[in-house]
């Protein structure tokens, strides 16, 4: 056997192939940095993308990077008992420079905060709320007055009156999708239309109602139905007040494209 090594060449000598090469992501086109960042969000950007070097520090405050803006499911990124979570949703927002069309949160915020991204977003159409309980309904009912232009709200486990609704539907007549997330109540005798009433006098716009656990009873979804001429997907999900048969199921049916009952999934 051969035990000669003289004439063999040492692994780490091989020339490397053009798969082995690294890539240098600071030679990137322009075109491909800006999608690889959409890709990313505000979150990563102003966490990690912008301290990489000057050249994306300079590129991640392109306005066009923060026309939506998504705060929600950071915890695999950052520790808000860390780091100042606010103070960087305020900064997402300057960044956007008006150009601000989307803006989501959970667990977290202020009035301050809210009158900020309103002052700042006069194009905004979307605006989804999880979870934040230090909101007035003053507060909102200021941002609805200058979100003219508000097309979707979601307010999901969050306090909101009928007086709230009211005037946001006042404030923003071309809402097209309402979302009201609550958890569902089983318990006899707590009905409320309160809600209800303030959706269908005022918002008759909506092509899109979410009501999640809600305690509105028939009368309340009757008058959803007479007053949101236009809707056309319903999610009733946990609704523990209704009697849905007869005229008012067959109503649903034949005018919505899509109804969720109330003992329907709610894996989703």
């Amino acid at each position: 056997m051969d035990c000669n090594m003289d004439n063999q060449t040492p692994i780490s000598a091989e020339e490397p192939s053009s798969s082995q090469e690294f890539r240098n992501w600071l030679e990137l086109p322009s075109d491909v940095i800006f999608h690889i960042f959409l890709k990313l969000g505000a979150i990563d950007i102003l966490f990690r993308a912008q301290s990489v070097c000057s050249m994306w520090r300079k590129f991640s405050k392109e306005p066009l990077l923060f026309r939506s803006i998504d705060m929600r499911n950071r915890s695999d990124l950052l520790d808000d008992s860390m780091y100042n979570v606010e103070k960087m949703a305020r900064e997402a927002v300057d960044r956007s420079c008006g150009q601000l069309v989307e803006f989501s949160m959970d667990d977290f915020g202020s009035d301050e905060l809210l009158a900020h991204i309103a002052d700042m977003s006069g194009e905004l159409r979307c605006l989804r709320l999880v979870s934040c309980h230090n909101f007035s309904g003053g507060a909102l009912f200021d941002m609805a007055r200058k979100a003219v232009m508000l097309e979707e709200l979601e307010i999901c486990h969050c306090s909101l009156s009928e007086d709230t609704l009211i005037a946001v539907g006042n404030a923003c007549p071309q809402l097209k999708s309402l979302q009201l997330h609550r958890r569902g109540y089983r318990r006899p005798h707590i009905e409320c239309d309160d809600e209800a009433l303030a959706i269908a006098g005022n918002m008759p716009e909506l092509r899109h109602l979410h009501l999640f656990g809600n305690k509105l009873t028939n009368v309340g979804l009757k008058a959803i139905l007479d007053g949101c001429l236009y809707l056309e997907s319903l999610d009733l999900r946990q609704f523990f007040n209704i009697n849905l048969e007869g005229e008012l199921l067959k109503s649903c049916r034949d005018r919505l494209i899509k109804v969720k009952l109330p003992n329907d999934s709610t894996d989703d």
